[in-house]
């Protein structure tokens, strides 16, 4: 009956989202341009593609807020928790758009994002409906955001690159910091959705979200480069780590890092909030932004070489705060 009942009001919003359409253009779909239908659970189908660890939460958020979804992950089994609450399941990331009016990815890789978001054949994009916007929430290759919104804008809807920070926790919470580019006015038009996840900031242009966030990774990895080493210099030096750290989080040296990872180091829970893999991936993309333009970045570099060396001893899949497992091999010691 709850089941009828749920099919009944997913069909009673998808007609008046269309009869809104048609008040708004009565003989022609609604460019991204002209496009004013407010963004409410009535009036919006929202599609979500990737229900990994940062995913899951962020999709459930919007169905907290009332808005019907429709899910796709490689792994369907993944998307089960999702489907549980009354999201429905597709088969392919063009259902996903042919079901939705604004669809949100995050996934793994940029090939990833190419794949999903472009292929011809299983893609988003063949599925759009014009006035339809793609949000892509995975950190990935700025040049590969902008070639999406072109291919959105050429297909009569419009794209959004909108990368996020705050890990597994900030993902729970809803306390996400979201970094956004695109058209502001499309950006602006997203933001009761965005605000189910957490913060956005418009950053600029396509692109311009993607490399706030590279830039983001970069403080992140110098942080907890600093962070490890001052845990393993205390620990050398025979002070009590959980005290000083105590000690330091109130001080200058205080930073988010401290407050999410510290004590998880301490008590060795290396599960992660944002996988090691992914980490390297995206400071390899930092690094190549680097490169084309020509900067200089050494503790960039560096870091990147330390996650890289938990990748070569099959640590790929902890969490970041692993980083304290290379600086202790260096060292030959252990916090424990």
């Amino acid at each position: 009956m709850l089941s009828r009942l749920s099919s009944l009001l997913r069909r009673s919003q998808h007609l008046y989202l269309l009869r809104r359409r048609l008040a708004v253009h009565p003989f022609s779909p609604m460019s991204t341009e002209s496009s004013d239908w407010p963004v409410t659970p009535a009036t919006t189908r929202v599609g979500w593609i990737g229900t990994g660890v940062m995913g899951q939460s962020m999709a459930s958020h919007l169905l907290s807020a009332g808005y019907s979804l429709t899910v796709f992950n490689r792994t369907a089994s993944k998307a089960q928790p999702l489907v549980d609450r009354g999201a429905s399941l597709a088969d392919s990331p063009l259902a996903v758009a042919r079901a939705s009016d604004v669809v949100f990815l995050i996934v793994g890789y940029p090939a990833d994002v190419r794949r999903v978001a472009l292929d011809p054949a299983t893609g988003v994009l063949p599925g759009l409906s014009p006035g339809s916007v793609i949000v892509d929430m995975t950190t990935s290759d700025p040049v590969l955001a902008a070639d999406i919104a072109s291919a959105a804008a050429s297909a009569g809807g419009a794209a959004v690159d909108a990368p996020v920070s705050g890990g597994d926790r900030g993902a729970r919470a809803g306390t996400l910091s979201i970094f956004a580019g695109g058209e502001e006015a499309v950006v602006r038009r997203m933001e009761p959705l965005f605000r189910c996840m957490g913060t956005v900031r418009y950053m600029g242009g396509p692109g311009a979200g993607q490399r706030a966030k590279l830039g983001n990774q970069i403080a992140i990895a110098s942080t907890m480069m600093g962070l490890v080493e001052g845990m393993v210099y205390a620990h050398k030096a025979g002070l009590d780590v959980g005290k000083w750290l105590e000690a330091i989080s109130t001080g200058a040296a205080g930073s988010k890092s401290l407050e999410l990872y510290g004590k998880r180091i301490l008590e060795r829970d290396m599960e992660a909030g944002f996988y090691v893999h992914h980490f390297v991936k995206d400071l390899g993309i930092c690094l190549k932004e680097c490169q084309s333009m020509g900067l200089a970045l050494p503790g960039l570099a560096l870091a990147q070489q330390l996650y890289v060396s938990l990748m070569a001893h099959g640590e790929g899949s902890l969490g970041t705060q692993a980083l304290i497992l290379a600086i202790e091999r260096l060292n030959n010691t252990c916090l424990k």
